[in-house]
């Protein structure tokens, strides 16, 4: 399974967002969403969230990063399940994190999805398209 793509979608004003229904249907019928990086908001399939805990959790908790970490993305966490409609209630604290307001965009990024305010969506696309060759030049041993 790999999430790919980029749909501009809106969210009202009760947290409510129509997730696309080839994504959707990827993410079965509950899934994880938590922060992530950069203020965007990252949902997972129950799966690969629970890989990515069972990782984390075996990291030593004597490492004030590794701490942080596991609190941002279990604290965080909330279990999601799609209305018939197809979509998610984004919980108030995570659409204040990521700043999300009516026009979000809505990503596809390998083994997650990722939600953005459109906004700093466009930013962030703009500052990597001018850094693109830098980017390549820090991954030349994954592109081989």
């Amino acid at each position: 399974m790999m999430f790919m793509g980029e749909y501009s979608h809106t969210i009202d004003t009760k947290g409510r967002l129509i997730i696309p229904a080839k994504l959707r249907e990827q993410l079965g019928e509950t899934c994880i969403m938590s922060k992530s990086y950069d203020n965007c908001l990252a949902i997972y399939t129950t799966e690969v969230f629970t890989a990515k805990a069972m990782q984390m959790m075996k990291q030593p908790n004597n490492k004030a990063g590794v701490r942080g970490l596991k609190r941002q993305l279990f604290a965080n966490a909330t279990e999601l399940e799609f209305d018939r409609q197809g979509r998610i209630l984004v919980p108030a604290t995570l659409r204040e994190f990521a700043k999300l307001q009516k026009e979000v965009m809505v990503l596809g990024i390998g083994d997650h999805v990722e939600i953005w305010n459109r906004e700093h969506w466009l930013a962030y696309q703009e500052d990597m398209d001018d850094n693109m060759e830098q980017l390549s030049e820090n991954m030349e041993d994954f592109f081989l």
